[in-house]
């Protein structure tokens, strides 16, 4: 008769944490039924068999994801190298690539079509390790909640790269992600004013914001 097992005795003797049960359970790796009572119950059998696996080669489940500013980026190819130097790093350290995502815009924008797959699955269990080259690739702001959220469910970031050289086609993509972000708060986002205001900033961050990048280095020196 088959015996069936708590989720504190499941994590007793597979040697993991709740998060991590629970993780596997809903991508699918472990199967649960439930009481009568309504409580959630491991079959020992599931467990086993979770024990069988650990004397295998365990395969770490990788997601690329990477991101450029504008399309000239990408048409410059910088997307690509991104990916195929993720794809690199991923395949020397014996990792299952399950997918590669990619984004163009802005890292301050929220409404991001890749960035919200790669938290679909996350939060699906479908990922242990996120490959990216700078963390600001994810996002400009606000990288420490990305961070705890991948690691509430069990999941790592691991960044390739460090100390990035920000290109000042990047700065000034996000100075004008800022200006739309508010300027469409005070006009509405399809107003011409907006555009208006937009183009302005544009050729006026073009003109000045490399000579007072210049000038601060020179302080600096």
């Amino acid at each position: 008769m088959e015996e069936f097992l708590s989720p504190r005795d499941a994590c007793r003797i597979l040697g993991v944490s709740y998060i991590t049960l629970w993780r596997w359970i809903r991508g699918g790796r472990i199967n649960v039924v439930r009481s009568p009572s309504g409580r959630y119950l491991i079959p020992r059998s599931e467990i086993d068999k979770l024990k069988g696996e650990e004397k295998q080669v365990v395969k770490v489940r990788a997601v690329i994801y990477a991101r450029v500013s504008s399309a000239k980026q990408r048409e410059r190819g910088d997307l690509d190298r991104q990916v195929e130097l993720l794809k690199k790093y991923a395949n020397e350290q014996g990792y299952i690539i399950v997918d590669i995502i990619t984004d163009v815009g802005s890292g301050l924008k929220e409404e991001r079509r890749g960035l919200k797959k790669l938290l679909r699955m996350i939060a699906d269990g479908r990922v242990d390790v996120v490959l990216i080259t700078y963390r600001d690739r994810l996002t400009r702001f606000g990288y420490k909640y990305l961070q705890f959220f991948f690691e509430r469910h069990g999941v790592r970031i691991e960044e390739v790269l460090h100390e990035e050289k920000e290109p000042l086609e990047e700065l000034i993509e996000d100075f004008l992600a800022i200006i739309v972000s508010f300027a469409g708060k005070i006009y509405g986002k399809r107003s011409h004013k907006v555009k208006k205001l937009v183009d302005h900033n544009k050729r006026f961050l073009h003109e000045t914001l490399p000579i007072n990048i210049e000038k601060l280095l020179e302080k600096k020196q």
